[in-house]
C-alpha cells in the first residue's frame, strides 16, 4: 500500500469547528462508495488497466462478499519491473489488511491514516461486507464541503426586518467550546443599535446579555441558538437563548455569582469565572429562565424607552 502524506488537522490547535467536523461526521459521510475490486484470481494485468483506465491507486480483494486482500499500484509497478505483470493478484496483494468501519467517526479514520501511513483503507459495515473505500483526498474534500455550508449557514444567520422601521432580528447557533465564533451576534448586534442611535449604555447592556448567553452555551452546553430581537414599535430587544442539554441541575446556584461548574481548562482560557448568568438577570428589565436535561432556555428582555439604571456588570464569562 502506497504511503500518503499527513493530513494537516491537529485536534489540539485546529480551529473548534474543524475538530468538531472530524467528530460528527462519520466515515461513510466521507467515503468512496463505488468500489471497483478484483478477485484472486484476477491477472496483475487486468488489475492494471482497470486502475489506469479509473484512475485508482489501489484496489480491494474479494472473496464472494469478503474482504481478502488489497493490490497498489506500488504492486503493480513492482510486477511490471520484474516481468511478472501475467502473475495472478494473490502472488501480489497484501493480505494483512487494515480497515474502517463505515459508521465510526472520521477522528477514527484520520488517525488511521497517521497511524499507518497508507494511503487509503476498505470501509467494512456492520456484516463485515465492503461498502466503500476512503482516502485523505476524500477527507480533505469532505472537510472543504463541510466547512463551505458552515460559512453560508452563518452568513444567512443575520435576517434584517420584523421590528417594524428599522427593527431587526439576529440569530446564531453556537457549538461546544467554539470559542473562536462565539460573541459574533452580540457585536453585529452592538454595531446595528449604535447605528440607530440608542443610548450607550443600553447597548452596553444588551451586548453583555447577548454575549453571557452566547458564551454559556458554549462553555456549559453541546451548543443551542441565541436570537436577538430589536422591536420598534414595541421598545424592547429581546434575547432569546436555547441550547440542547445537558440542562443546570441546580439554577438556583447558577444564578448566584462566582458559582461556576466549568473545567479547569475553561478557567485556563479565561472563562467560566460565574458571572455569566448573573449578569444577565442584573442588566434585563425581564428575566426568564428554565432548565432541565433536555436543555435551557432563557428569554431576557430589555426596554429602550425606560433605561434601567444598573451597576456595571462584571466581567468573567459565563457561568
Amino acid at each position: 500500500m502506497s504511503v500518503l502524506p499527513q493530513i494537516p488537522i491537529d485536534t489540539d490547535k485546529s480551529s473548534p469547528i474543524i475538530v468538531e467536523l472530524v467528530y460528527r461526521l462519520k466515515v461513510r459521510n466521507v467515503m468512496t462508495g463505488t468500489v471497483h475490486s478484483c478477485t484472486a484470481e484476477d491477472s496483475m494485468r487486468s488489475v492494471q488497466r482497470i486502475m489506469r483506465e479509473e484512475g485508482m491507486s489501489g484496489m480491494p480483494v474479494l472473496d464472494g462478499e469478503r474482504l481478502i486482500g488489497i493490490v497498489s499500484m506500488d504492486d503493480v509497478i513492482r510486477a511490471l519491473d520484474e516481468g511478472r505483470i501475467d502473475e495472478s493478484v494473490s502472488d501480489w496483494m497484501t493480505r494483512n489488511v487494515i480497515v474502517l468501519e463505515d459508521d465510526m467517526p472520521l477522528s477514527f479514520a484520520i488517525s488511521h491514516m497517521e497511524k499507518y501511513r497508507f494511503g487509503r483503507f476498505p470501509v467494512l459495515d456492520t456484516q463485515k461486507r465492503l461498502v466503500g473505500i476512503i482516502t485523505s483526498r476524500d477527507v480533505l474534500i469532505a472537510l472543504l464541503v463541510e466547512i463551505n455550508r458552515e460559512i453560508e449557514r452563518y452568513e444567512k444567520q443575520a435576517v434584517a426586518d420584523d421590528g417594524g422601521a428599522d427593527g431587526f432580528r439576529l440569530e446564531t447557533t453556537t457549538r461546544r467550546f467554539d470559542f473562536e465564533t462565539a460573541g459574533r451576534v452580540s457585536t453585529e448586534t452592538k454595531k446595528m443599535l449604535k447605528e440607530r442611535g440608542l443610548p450607550p449604555r443600553l447597548v452596553r447592556r444588551v451586548a453583555v446579555a447577548g454575549y453571557e448567553l452566547e458564551m454559556n452555551q458554549v462553555v456549559h452546553s453541546v451548543g443551542g441558538t441565541v436570537e436577538i430581537r430589536y422591536c420598534v414599535a414595541d421598545g424592547t430587544i429581546e434575547i432569546t437563548a436555547v441550547d440542547n442539554g445537558p440542562g443546570i441541575p441546580d439554577v438556583e446556584a447558577a444564578l448566584t455569582e462566582g458559582f461556576s461548574t466549568a473545567t479547569e481548562w475553561v478557567r485556563s482560557l479565561g472563562f467560566g469565572a460565574g458571572m455569566g448568568l448573573p449578569n444577565v438577570r442584573r442588566v434585563s428589565d425581564e428575566f426568564h429562565i428554565e432548565s432541565d436535561e433536555t436543555g435551557t432556555r432563557v428569554r431576557a428582555v430589555i426596554h429602550t424607552q425606560t433605561e434601567k439604571q444598573t451597576d456595571t456588570p462584571s466581567d468573567g464569562g459565563a457561568s
